[in-house]
């Protein structure tokens, strides 16, 4: 198996980014409107937006994806940075990729001036949470919301 390589996106991407993206709302058995779709995908190309994304390569095939995005907090100075989005292809599970991908968001977030990273995920999510445990701290915190 060669090397994962991170790299952010490019409008080029998006025919390979798109199956990633359907997969992942599928694990968390979602769906979204195409419309919603095409404005995220756009806000990651538009510099003055806040949202980033990353993927990850492997042999040429894309086989992971990372999106985050800036906010201030009133907590901190600095920027944070929340990891919204996280998803490698089940095959690649356990590989290290997904390690590959937090650890890019941590650097790029560092080099970009956030003095955090934070993220959720589901309850039942075992495999991601095992990793999760090993390079973050598990602060203890429930999320509680209500659609408006």
């Amino acid at each position: 198996m060669s090397d994962v390589q991170i790299r952010p996106i490019t409008a080029d991407d998006h025919d390979v980014w798109l199956p990633l993206w359907k997969a992942y709302l599928t694990f968390y058995k979602t769906e979204l409107t195409d419309a919603v779709t095409q404005s995220t995908w756009t806000r990651f190309l538009d510099s003055a937006e806040p949202t980033h994304a990353a993927l990850a390569w492997q042999d040429g095939k894309a086989v992971g994806m990372v999106h985050f995005i800036y906010h201030r907090s009133n907590w901190s100075i600095h920027w944070s940075c929340y990891l919204q989005d996280l998803f490698v292809a089940p095959d690649q599970r356990g590989t290290g990729v997904g390690r590959k991908l937090i650890e890019y968001v941590y650097a790029t977030a560092k080099k970009d001036g956030a003095d955090k990273v934070h993220w959720l995920t589901h309850e039942t999510n075992a495999t991601a949470i095992a990793l999760y445990e090993r390079i973050a701290e598990r602060p203890g915190f429930i999320q509680f919301r209500k659609p408006l």
